[in-house]
């Protein structure tokens, strides 16, 4: 119980120096899913979570989890599907006896999985994913190494996880923001190139600048960039677009 407790005490250390705007939120994702295998004696890790809307594996320390993985996708029933629906754990002590997941534990001993487990991640009462991790060993994954070890770790891997989610959330919102106010900035100094030719109110100015994005099958930011540009390379108003 000492190595398990020295393991957990370690993991548990690098989980908290993680700062979750020093990579992406898939690398992020990824160095969790590389500290668990380590931390709870796993010889393959992935983490289960929705990608496009569907659950898919997300980050991997082997591509052979994938392919393990596959098999319950493809069925529609595995325990790390069980584990991020239910919220439960998901433990095959042998996957050449185990008849709840037969399918996938099939593709497992293919690859020379013999146990299996997989732990529901969520933080403030949301499911966020599962963390599967996967044995060559028979009894990797017993009694003690489940609740002294592998949940406490999924437990503390949840709170990274959810602090990541928000930040990059939060990161794409502000970009997505800044990009609006820089099209917009752009398309007023459009506008008002079309409004130094004369004769044009500012709504009219810019239904061209919309007639000429429908004509040239090109987004509105692009046709305003393109005028504005052309105006700063001349030094002088450009010509509007007809």
């Amino acid at each position: 119980m000492a190595d398990y407790e020295d393991a957990l005490a370690e993991g548990l250390a690098a989980l908290t120096q993680f700062f979750v705007n020093d990579g992406t939120l898939t690398e992020t994702l990824h160095k969790v899913a590389v500290l668990s295998v380590t931390t709870c004696s796993a010889d393959l890790a992935g983490i289960t979570m929705l990608v496009d809307g569907k659950p898919s594996t997300g980050v991997f320390t082997d591509p052979e989890a994938i392919e393990i993985d596959e098999a319950q996708y493809s069925s529609g029933s595995g325990p790390c599907l069980d584990a991020y629906r239910l919220q439960t754990i998901c433990h095959i002590p042998s996957t050449a006896s185990d008849a709840t997941w037969q399918v996938f534990s099939r593709k497992a001993l293919e690859h020379g999985i013999v146990t299996t487990l997989s732990l529901p991640l969520s933080a403030r009462g949301e499911a966020l994913g599962a963390l599967n991790l996967y044995s060559r060993t028979s009894g990797a994954f017993d009694e003690e190494v489940i609740q002294a070890q592998a949940m406490t770790f999924a437990h503390q891997a949840s709170i990274v996880l959810a602090n990541a989610q928000v930040y990059w959330d939060a990161h794409q919102l502000n970009e997505n923001l800044s990009q609006a106010l820089r099209t917009r900035s752009t398309i007023d100094q459009a506008i008002g190139i079309v409004l130094s030719g004369g004769g044009r109110s500012p709504e009219e100015a810019f239904d061209v600048l919309v007639r000429a994005s429908q004509r040239e099958n090109r987004k509105l930011r692009e046709i305003a960039e393109a005028l504005v540009q052309r105006a700063i390379d001349r030094g002088q108003p450009e010509a509007a677009p007809s």
